[in-house]
């Protein structure tokens, strides 16, 4: 348990897009309390309570809390807080737990046994409790609301840019680097190999402008996300990057690459001569 008085966020805080940053803002503003995130790892969650395509990793999810100065995180396995009632939750885990002083919420927060307990509820539990309730009303941007599942919609689309924009960030995925069939180094263009988990969202198939963090530095790259018709027959989904201006050999470390703007549909070529001339202009439109 902190020492100190914390301000709480709490949510499940799928994709942590402008939305969720609005409530977690609540708890930051807490100037006079450490500010503090309860939420749950997605990783571990029961698959019945959980994002069917989460828009970000666990990984990712609390590097991104870090970077906004969220201090404490308690993300425990669903199963360690599923069968506690509304006032069980508020008793054990927001005073006993995280010490709070103050939480915050959206308006579609749900906690307690059977998801009973809502912000109301929360709200007068707290004063039991000696705990201040902040409910955060719904974000919206140009008049359009901000919620993990049109962000999901637009990701599927290809709308990577407008998802970007109610993200508040560029979609980006920190992925190990695989061994792939080296075909792209021959054509010179050598890329890196990464699986996207089965429990993220899948991007659009296609051709995306994108962005390479390696060793602290970002790169511009050019990432296609698909089963490479052209030259796998029956092949998993696969996001391969060819990454512009670096030369160096990453497998088996973790890269992150940022998706910026879709260029076009995945499709199948006539041969490896119309790939190549393929990939020669999309570089272009990148450099461009």
């Amino acid at each position: 348990m902190p020492r100190e008085k914390t301000a709480a966020a709490l949510g499940y805080f799928d994709g942590l897009h402008l939305g969720h940053v609005g409530v977690i803002a609540a708890a930051l503003l807490q100037t006079d309390l450490r500010p503090a995130v309860f939420t749950f790892n997605c990783d571990t969650t029961l698959p019945k309570f959980r994002s069917p395509e989460d828009i970000i990793s666990f990984e990712n999810k609390c590097e991104l809390l870090d970077k906004i100065g969220v201090e404490y995180l308690f993300a425990p396995d669903f199963a360690e807080v599923c069968s506690l009632t509304d006032e069980d939750f508020v008793r054990e885990v927001l005073a006993a737990r995280l010490n709070a002083g103050f939480v915050c919420c959206g308006r579609n927060f749900r906690f307690g046994l059977g998801g009973r307990g809502t912000p109301e509820r929360l709200r007068e539990l707290g004063g039991k409790y000696g705990i201040s309730v902040e409910i955060v009303e719904d974000i919206c941007l140009d008049g359009e609301l901000i919620s993990s599942t049109h962000i999901r919609e637009l990701i599927r689309r290809g709308e990577i840019e407008q998802a970007n924009r109610l993200l508040g960030y560029e979609l980006w995925f920190r992925l190990p680097v695989i061994h792939g069939n080296e075909l792209a180094r021959e054509l010179n263009f050598p890329t890196i190999n990464q699986i996207i988990p089965k429990t993220n969202i899948i991007p659009r198939f296609g051709v995306y402008q994108s962005y390479a963090e390696v060793h602290g530095h970002h790169y511009r790259a050019i990432t296609n996300i698909g089963i490479r018709p052209t030259v796998v027959s029956g092949g998993e989904t696969v996001m391969e990057t060819h990454i512009l201006n670096f030369d160096g050999d990453l497998y088996g470390e973790k890269i992150a690459v940022s998706l910026c703007k879709f260029i076009r549909p995945e499709r199948k070529f006539s041969g490896i001569d119309e790939l190549k001339s393929q990939i020669d202009e999309d570089i272009r439109e990148v450099i461009k």
